[in-house]
This record gives structure tokens, sequence and C-alpha cells, in this order.
């Protein structure tokens, strides 16, 4: 892989909320999944940036005790068959990172049919555009577990603590902090500022914008 020419190991960047505004279409998905089944809404936002199956699993609520992939199989079929828009700088910034030869892996909660959808569909890009994909299914344990960022700088041979980051939730950022990240970046896309500082974030930016002149060094 060619030397970065700036002084960023890699670029690692959460896909929903973060590339892409897929989080109101998830709202909507289980908003209407809770209405079918008669069921209170519970706080949405306990599902943000981490994997559905591990909230269906761990967390209590009118779920419990059912099989959290029966779960989650079943709010899918709620969501909404859209393109997420794309956060605004989202392409620019993967272009500039591949223009300053920086290394690129999307770390996401999802699965990897939805990262190909959101590239292509809401983000012009293939799944040549990034160097690494690490999914839901690549890890035994999810954000906020550092383990996809451990594996995203491992498959990269990059340094997490020379590392940029951006993320929407708390769970990721703790997630890459917890890697060693030491540049991890808060989108508000989904949550107040204060939440993702809270969490670490160096700073937060209501898209990714900012962040492309942070590959220049």
């Amino acid at each position: 892989m060619s030397r970065p020419l700036a002084g960023v190991s890699a670029l690692l960047l959460d896909l929903d909320g973060t590339l892409v505004d897929s989080e109101p279409l998830h709202r909507r998905g289980y908003e209407a999944f809770f209405a079918h089944k008669g069921w209170d809404v519970p706080d949405l936002t306990i599902f943000t940036g981490r994997r559905a199956e591990d909230v269906f699993a761990t967390e209590p609520g009118p779920w419990a005790g059912l099989d959290p992939a029966a779960v989650l199989a079943e709010v899918l079929l709620h969501v909404p068959d859209e393109a997420a828009l794309a956060v605004p700088g989202a392409r620019e910034l993967i272009e500039a990172a591949r223009a300053t030869r920086t290394p690129v892996a999307i770390v996401t909660s999802a699965g990897p049919a939805w990262v190909e959808r959101s590239l292509v569909e809401s983000l012009s890009l293939g799944l040549d555009s990034v160097d690494v994909v690490v999914t839901a299914r690549d890890v035994v344990d999810g954000k906020p577990h550092p383990a996809g960022f451990a594996l995203a700088c491992e498959r990269l041979g990059a340094d997490p603590a020379q590392a940029l980051a951006a993320e929407d939730s708390p769970a990721g950022v703790r997630a890459a902090l917890g890697a060693g990240v030491r540049q991890v970046h808060g989108l508000s896309t989904s949550h107040a500022p204060e939440v993702l500082l809270e969490a670490g974030a160096v700073e937060v930016h209501d898209d990714l914008r900012p962040l492309r002149a942070l590959l220049d060094g």
C-alpha cells in the first residue's frame, strides 16, 4: 500500500449517520415496527451506532425473551426502501483520502449489503473506493467494543494513534477511542454535540466538510 502523503495513518469512517444520513429511515422503520407490534416506542437512540441484535439481546424491552435475529429481521421489513442522502462532504472526504494516499476503512454496525448499497446509491462510489470494510459480521463484539476499529487498523497496517475517525454516536466514539484512535471527530447528525464530546470526541461538526483540511496535514 502506498505511503500516505499527510500525517494521518488511516481514515476510519462509520457509515450510518456519518457517511449517509440514514438514521431518519431507520427511525421510521423502528417506529412502524413498534406500532405494528402494539409496543410502546422506546428511546431509539439506544440503537444508534450499535448492532440491533446486541440491543435486543441486552437491553430491557418488550422484545425480552425473543430471538434477537428474528426481531431484527422483522424490523428490517418496515424500513423504507429508499436511498439515504449523503452527509455533506462525505464523497469529497473519501476522494481527498484517495488523493493523499490515505487508507480508508468503513467500520459499521450494519451488514455488507447495506454498505455496498450506500456507497453506490448515496455516494455514487464503488466498494473499490475504500480499502477495508468492517461490518457487523466481522467481529464478535459490536460497538462500543473497540474490536471493529482495531480490526480495521490491523487490516490496513495502520497505527491507530495516528488515525482519524469520524462517528455520529457515543458508542462509536467510545469504540474508536478504545482501539487507540486519538483523533475521533463527532458528527451531530444523530446526537447533540455535548453527548459526543462527553463520550470523548475531540470536536463535533455538522457534517464532514471540516475533516477535509485535516488530510492535508
